[in-house]
């Protein structure tokens, strides 16, 4: 498969997960053990490098710049990097999606679960999702799809679509696992809260994410609960 192709009736980049663009990015996106987890995908590689993470927003403004979206909306904390200059780019307003307790003025969806354990539920303010509006949903990773399923929540509340959910990472192994595997499943939790039918879309996977961090010999996990 050409994973960088050309549309067939314009010259529009066509980008797909794990494809060239994504596997240069990837070399980035190194892995630390981090709040006892063994491989913490840390953006901030890619944030040092201007020219890679101009690239990735380079690459979301090319996936969503004519499917006709009405606000870009980013997940607290790390959807507060990416989202603001995709959504400049594509002249769109940016939402946040913040933790309970943030803003004034919001709707907050139900609690969740992550690859972390328990969060309360996201808020966003009551004034920024009218009814009918199209949403592009943005995060650095989706794992477990907690963090997704609630910002999803909050924009049905709201009576708006979400477009989809974009993120840098998306790790596969939390997509269908097997029921012996003692993994969660996002397809079932999508299923269950009658969401299924939102796509996501994952610009790298862990398939090609090989880079491990280079560490001191003093290096201590230091991760604390967020």
């Amino acid at each position: 498969m050409n994973c960088n192709r050309k549309n067939a009736t314009s010259t529009k980049t066509v980008y797909e997960t794990d494809g060239p663009e994504a596997r240069e990015i990837a070399q980035y996106l190194p892995y630390f053990p981090f709040k006892g987890i063994p491989r913490f995908y840390d953006i901030g590689g890619f944030l040092a490098k201007p020219e890679i993470f101009q690239k990735i927003v380079d690459i979301f403004v090319s996936r969503y710049d004519d499917i006709g979206i009405d606000s870009v909306a980013g997940l607290d904390a790390r959807g507060f990097i990416l989202g603001p200059p995709i959504a400049l780019a594509l002249k769109k307003p940016f939402i946040m999606m913040r933790k309970e307790g943030k803003m004034p003025n919001t709707i907050k969806s139900s609690s969740y679960d992550t690859e972390y354990g328990k969060r309360s539920g996201l808020t966003v303010q009551k004034d920024r999702i009218n009814k009918g509006d199209r949403v592009l949903i943005i995060d650095d990773l989706v794992a477990t799809g907690g963090t997704l399923s609630s910002a999803i929540q909050l924009v049905h509340a709201c009576g708006g679509t979400v477009v989809e959910c974009a993120c840098v990472v998306e790790l596969k192994m939390f997509i269908d696992p097997a029921e012996d595997s003692g993994l969660p499943s996002r397809t079932k939790l999508f299923t269950d809260m009658k969401i299924q039918d939102v796509p996501v879309w994952g610009l790298v996977s862990e398939d090609v994410l090989t880079e491990e961090a280079k560490l001191s010999d003093d290096y201590v996990d230091d991760g604390e609960e967020h």
